[in-house]
């Protein structure tokens, strides 16, 4: 089958590979639709970050050159021994997270914070930039008959917003401000919304991008024209509530904490090529609050659920949709180099 793999920085190639077989306790999925990633990209431009490239990955024993994609859906074809939840033809979605259910972490529930955590798709065990791909059934979530496969590969980035602002202590009628317009900022302005937020400022360059934030409801702020923190301290008599931090770019951090009020919050949802310098005496001095997520936890039934009923208009960030064969020049290049670019989904 084809499949696209991740060789080194700069170096993604789709080659033929063995179609995977079927395992006790696995579910063999068909690949309908898989979404490029921001992950994906920094592993692209500069990784490998969180793809294992010296040593294999714990839980999955592989390494680099690996299969890519973790945001993807399609329709079961196969299940293993032992398989319960899943038939043959149901269509899902997948929550690809490796945990090994045994760490600290794991035990109190915590499966996203385990000292071995992978993701399918960057760790090994194959990935969705292929024609087929197997994975544990506790990976699998079904998705409604009138959920699209298109929206269904949405699924894993709406869920990372989700949990962002679950983690959050945003509160109904509270301000926030979100850095970065891109596919996670964009959904977490609306989950920011879901959660009973008065107003919200998105922080963006791109005009495509300001123009998408504001047709979901937020206040744009362009950094190009004005000073963000002191507009925002302006705007809000003192600062935001909650602030999101979703660019990864490292000065823009120090403007997120700069831009909640006393003792206001900011949510670090990046990953980071490089460590930020941040001004640890204005947190202690001003009792700011800082927290860090990462991916989600017990949030795909709820986040399928949103996006069924068109609360979660999570397709409004499909911006292409491309073939497997033009993943390099038209998928992660054209993200690196076309700004009005969000969301492209590849089919293999």
């Amino acid at each position: 089958m084809k499949a696209a793999r991740w060789h080194n920085k700069k170096d993604i190639r789709v080659e033929q590979v063995d179609e995977p077989i079927i395992e006790s306790r696995k579910v063999k999925i068909k690949i309908a639709w898989t979404g490029i990633c921001g992950s994906d990209l920094h592993e692209y431009m500069a990784g490998p970050i969180l793809i294992p490239n010296d040593e294999p990955h714990p839980l999955t024993n592989e390494k680099a050159p690996l299969i890519m994609g973790h945001e993807f859906s399609g329709e079961v074809v196969e299940i293993g021994h032992d398989v319960t939840n899943v038939a043959i033809g149901d269509r899902v979605t997948v929550e690809p997270i490796w945990r090994c259910g045994e760490c600290a972490a794991c035990r109190s529930g915590r499966y996203n914070l385990c000292d071995d955590l992978g993701f399918h798709g960057l760790a090994g065990g194959g990935g969705g930039f292929a024609e087929y791909t197997t994975v544990p059934e506790i990976m699998v979530h079904k998705i409604p008959d009138e959920m699209s496969y298109e929206l269904a590969a949405l699924v894993e980035p709406a869920a990372v917003a989700l949990h962002a602002v679950r983690q959050s202590h945003l509160k109904a009628g509270d301000s926030a401000a979100i850095f970065g317009a891109g596919p996670i900022g964009l959904l977490t302005i609306q989950a920011c919304f879901l959660a009973g937020a008065e107003k919200v400022y998105v922080i963006e360059l791109s005009e495509e991008r300001k123009k998408l934030a504001a047709k979901l409801g937020a206040t744009v702020i362009d950094p190009n024209k004005v000073n963000t923190v002191e507009e925002i301290v302006n705007l809000t008599n003192g600062g935001v509530d909650v602030s999101f931090e979703v660019t990864g770019v490292p000065v823009v951090l120090q403007q997120a904490i700069d831009s909640t009020k006393l003792a206001g919050e900011t949510v670090i949802v990046s990953i980071w090529e490089s460590n930020p310098t941040i001004d640890a005496n204005n947190i202690v001095l001003k009792e700011k609050n800082i927290i860090g997520t990462i991916a989600y936890r017990d949030i795909f039934p709820a986040v399928i659920n949103l996006i069924a009923e068109g609360k979660f208009d999570a397709g409004q960030i499909i911006t292409k949709k491309i073939d497997l064969d033009d993943i390099v020049n038209e998928g992660f290049e054209a993200l690196i180099k076309e700004k009005s670019q969000i969301k492209i989904l590849v089919r293999p």
